[in-house]
């Protein structure tokens, strides 16, 4: 099976069925022991039916005892042996459906990583979740078919060979009915794969529009919306609920047809056996086998059928696989080296510039004109942001990366101890093509040639989907930060308390998404942990705008002690982190239309002054 740090490979993407075949690949020698074990144990469960005939016509009736015996044992023999090809059979397939669902996160997991902040973008996020909740499960089911799919054919064709000599009727019938099954299985079959496309389709936009709910949960609640957008969700719901009753609709017709097709085919074999046998064109022991082989056949003939609509379904979950793979990530051509030393960061189409070594400030009327600003500078979208007087996209990613860190107020915090949480996982060993495990912000500090941008929460999309960039290989990975510098990290944050308030202290468990802190909290273990990746340039999204003021007082004295010298972008409105900011820089239109201190601003420029007075005064309120 498939090590948890194994390179996956490059898979087949022409199509689901390329795709499919690529996993049978990938593991010829489980494969094909598979299909042997398969093929043998089917094909032993035919001679017991064929040993039955033997005993009754050599044995039983000449009335020769010793022979009797003799089948009886040896039928006894076979049926040990074939249990235990039966158990290993299992276990292969077992082994083989694994690699491929393990094999298949891997890969879009991968794919995912790589295409980083473009992932959310281009809808890609409920099309991952659905596929790692559902897709990847029938794909590896459909593979099920390399072991007793490949029996089912070699025993039809045994059991044939074995009736040719008993009755070339009877072997005619066996060989013309998988046709006449398949032709009156087949346009279910396409009817359904046609269907279950439209029902997985819709099921992506619904499980991306739960995302979203959940992450703006709060926002609609304080706009009043919940119940419109619950009320638009619930219709979706029952749509998709009624689609999915279509959908099984057509999968009852499929299944039904799976076990009464062959069982109105058999029922037909054993009719014409019975009367050969009748006619004394059989001895009775051919009467024997014959109904053995037809038991026999029962179980390949629906597995046949079955084993069309296993297919059916997994070439679809395969498409939608192989449909993000084709999504390319953003190409990285950059070639230029980074400045040596720190150097402006400039934004021309803002004509923001952020300044080495100072503490800066930027504000505007909506969070969108900031972020849309901060996702310019940190190479999250395209634009003519220079570093030093070179473009930043002529940088190659992973020295950006390395340099400048995106840190939002919203982004993603994983399970695990609270230490794993600020430190990103560090502390573990990383092997090959690890992902961050507990990383939620946009990381600096990975240098990975393969990255494609560390996501954070797309402004105005309500919600944080995040995708994970891999880390440097294990030699070049950073060490893991030392408890003193955690330390150092909360008190800048003012997260002691938090930490205090914790059964375990840095050792206590936090939940996904650090459900089991409160909003503040959350926001504070971010800022830790963005402060804790010490980066040469910092820009900090709304670090503070869940904190009451106390609070945020601490903070915003605390984090220019922690970054004095280092270069630091806030976005904010707050007159308690404005007014420790070297310098403020003021938006309008997404332009900058002043600059200067808080002090200054707040003296010669009324737009300033009446959009920081509003901030205070909710600040008060709070």
């Amino acid at each position: 099976m498939i090590d948890a740090y194994e390179d996956p490979g490059t898979p087949d993407a022409r199509g689901g069925w390329y795709y499919l075949w690529w996993l049978v690949r990938r593991q010829p020698g489980r494969s094909l022991a598979g299909a042997l074990l398969g093929s043998t144990w089917l094909t032993l469960m035919a001679g017991t039916p064929y040993m039955m005939a033997r005993a009754v016509d050599d044995g039983l009736v000449p009335g020769d005892t010793a022979v009797l015996a003799g089948w009886t044992a040896a039928i006894f023999v076979l049926g040990a042996v074939n249990s235990w090809i039966s158990i290993m059979r299992h276990r292969t397939m077992t082994r083989v459906r694994m690699d491929a669902y393990f094999r298949t996160i891997k890969v879009v997991v991968g794919h995912a990583v790589r295409l980083g902040a473009e992932l959310p973008r281009r809808g890609g996020v409920g099309e991952v979740v659905t596929i790692g909740v559902g897709d990847v499960h029938t794909i590896a089911q459909a593979l099920t078919v390399v072991g007793p799919g490949v029996g089912a054919v070699v025993v039809y064709g045994v059991v044939a060979g074995l009736l040719l000599p008993i009755s070339p009727l009877l072997t005619g019938v066996v060989l013309l009915g998988m046709p006449v099954l398949a032709l009156l299985a087949g346009p279910p079959a396409r009817r359904l794969q046609g269907r279950e496309t439209q029902y997985r389709e819709r099921q992506s936009v619904l499980t991306a529009r739960i995302g979203d709910l959940a992450g703006g949960l709060r926002v609609l609640n304080g706009l009043g919306g919940k119940g419109l957008f619950a009320d638009a969700f619930r219709r979706d719901s029952q749509h998709l609920r009624a689609q999915g009753y279509r959908v099984g609709a057509i999968a009852s017709w499929v299944q039904a047809l799976g076990v009464g097709l062959p069982t109105v085919y058999l029922a037909v074999v054993t009719w014409l056996a019975a009367r050969s046998a009748a006619q004394g064109d059989i001895t009775v022991g051919q009467l024997v086998s014959v109904y053995g082989y037809v038991a026999v056949l029962v179980g390949p003939v629906a597995f046949f059928v079955d084993m069309g609509y296993e297919l059916s379904r997994g070439v679809v979950a395969a498409r939608r696989v192989v449909r993000l793979l084709r999504t390319p990530p953003e190409p990285d051509t950059g070639t230029e080296h980074p400045p040596a030393e720190p150097a402006i960061l400039h934004d021309p189409e803002s004509g923001v510039r952020v300044r080495p070594g100072r503490l800066q400030a930027l504000v505007g009327a909506s969070p969108t004109e900031t972020g849309a600003v901060v996702d310019r500078l940190g190479r999250y979208t395209r634009s003519d942001v220079t570093w030093g007087g070179v473009r930043l996209d002529a940088v190659p990613l992973p020295q950006v990366r390395t340099r400048i860190l995106v840190a939002d107020n919203d982004a993603d915090l994983f399970e695990g101890s609270l230490t794993d949480v600020l430190t990103g996982g560090a502390n573990a060993p990383h092997r090959g093509t690890g992902l961050y495990p507990m990383c939620g912000c946009r990381h600096a500090g990975a240098t990975s040639p393969h990255d494609a941008g560390h996501n954070a929460p797309q402004r105005g999309a309500g919600n944080c989907a995040t995708s994970h960039e891999p880390p440097a290989p294990a030699d070049a990975h950073p060490e893991a930060p030392s408890d003193a510098r955690t330390t150092q990290a909360l008190h800048a944050a003012a997260a002691n308390d938090i930490v205090q308030g914790l059964p375990h202290g840095l050792d206590s468990q936090i939940d996904a998404q650090a459900r089991n802190l409160s909003g503040g909290q959350r926001q504070r273990v971010r800022l830790a942990r963005a402060l804790l990746t010490d980066p040469e340039i910092l820009l900090a999204v709304e670090p503070t705008s869940a904190l009451d003021a106390h609070t945020e007082s601490l903070v915003a004295e605390r984090l220019r002690t922690a970054r004095e010298g280092r270069t630091t972008l806030l976005t904010t409105t707050s007159p308690l982190m404005l007014a420790r900011a070297d310098e403020v820089i003021y938006l309008v239109d997404g332009k900058v239309a002043a600059t200067g201190t808080h002090e200054e601003l707040l003296a010669d420029t009324p737009g300033y002054r009446t959009l920081v007075a509003r901030d205070a005064d909710e600040e008060i309120a709070r």
